[in-house]
């Protein structure tokens, strides 16, 4: 029974983690938490409500692969001592299983970036393609939806703009999760896909692209405070397919943010103020996200470093379903010809590959 692995890798990951220091944080949170005066300062009692929530939470799972580790490995050699090989089938399961779990804990330790436990938020865009671009946008969407599914991660669509007969123009997803965007990130690029369109009546072979967008949802900007006489706010109304408006009054909300040019809209709740809500927080993202950018591209230009820009341009992962079955990602090199099972939100594997080759980075 093979449990070697599992016996010298989880200790080094162990101190990786570094559980002591965050079980002591724990304890410290928890004290302040009960003490008088906690609740003076909403804002920072709720900062570290937050925190002593995320920090348990990764405590008491390396508590639990820890103990499960060790049941198995006593199983183990208890079976060998007494040459019982009937509980051989069943504990190789359990061994299987202690392992999956802890590849996917440890895989976390790579996901240190400084938005990488945030919730994300997707916006895709069509790119050139006409109506195949359209639906190939959708096809994305649906594919990042059936990901966040598969993880049990909240879902909301924002935003969606629906194309001329057929898939969407652009759509903004709200997904919700620890590590959300940390895995998600590597989604940020031009795709594209070539396939036989099923809009030409001779079934072509078509090339089309879309465009994606991630970024950190930002409930707090920290430093970065957005002043209200900088955005301009311009109310609609919400549009169904075909751009007919499905809604008597202007609830349907666009933020300009005039120094950036930063542009967001939201049409999807109901009331005009829970879309001006959803929309102030995406364009705090978007700024946070733009001046996070700034000062990586600074601190690289004063290494003599170049960075390229991820979004736009060269496309960064190739879908082909004709003539052949292949998916690429041009940056990392991973491969499948199970066109099927990607698009159908098994992106998981896809995403690590990229985040491993990126991680000297």
């Amino acid at each position: 029974m093979r449990h070697r692995h599992l016996a010298t890798a989880l200790p080094r990951s162990w101190g990786g983690f570094d559980l002591p220091s965050k079980a002591n944080r724990v304890a410290v949170l928890d004290k302040e938490s009960s003490a008088p005066g906690f609740w003076d300062d909403n804002r920072a009692a709720q900062k570290k409500l937050i925190e002593v929530a995320r920090l348990r939470d990764e405590v008491e799972s390396w508590q639990a692969l820890k103990s499960g580790a060790a049941s198995v490995k006593e199983l183990a050699e208890m079976a060998i001592e007494e040459g019982d090989d009937s509980i051989q089938e069943s504990l190789q399961a359990e061994l299987d299983e202690t392992e999956a779990k802890f590849e996917a804990l440890a895989f976390t330790i790579r996901l240190s970036g400084e938005f990488d436990e945030k919730n994300a938020l997707i916006a895709l865009k069509q790119g050139a393609g006409g109506v195949d671009s359209q639906d190939w946008t959708e096809m994305l969407m649906r594919m990042y939806m059936r990901w966040a599914e598969k993880r049990g991660y909240g879902l909301e669509i924002v935003e969606s703009t629906p194309g001329d007969g057929a898939g969407i123009k652009s759509a903004t997803l709200q997904i919700t999760g620890r590590y959300a965007y940390g895995f998600l990130r590597s989604e940020k690029g031009t795709h594209r896909l070539v396939r036989q369109s099923p809009f030409d009546a001779d079934h072509q072979r078509h090339t089309s692209f879309a465009l994606v967008e991630v970024l950190p949802e930002i409930e707090d900007g920290g430093e970065i405070v957005l002043n209200p006489d900088d955005i301009e706010m311009e109310a609609f109304r919400a549009s169904g397919h075909g751009g007919q408006n499905v809604q008597k009054n202007s609830t349907a909300v666009r933020l300009t943010h005039i120094p950036t040019g930063i542009v967001v809209s939201v049409q999807n709740e109901r009331s005009q103020n829970q879309n001006k809500q959803i929309a102030m927080t995406i364009l705090l993202s978007r700024v946070t996200e733009l001046e996070a950018q700034k000062r990586l591209e600074e601190t690289a230009r004063l290494k003599g470093e170049h960075i390229s820009p991820d979004f736009g341009g060269k496309h960064i992962r190739s879908y082909v379903i004709h003539p052949y079955h292949m998916i690429k990602d041009h940056r990392s090199g991973y491969e499948t010809a199970d066109t099927s099972r990607v698009l159908d939100g098994d992106i998981q594997e896809m995403l690590e590959a990229y985040l491993t080759s990126t991680a000297g980075d």
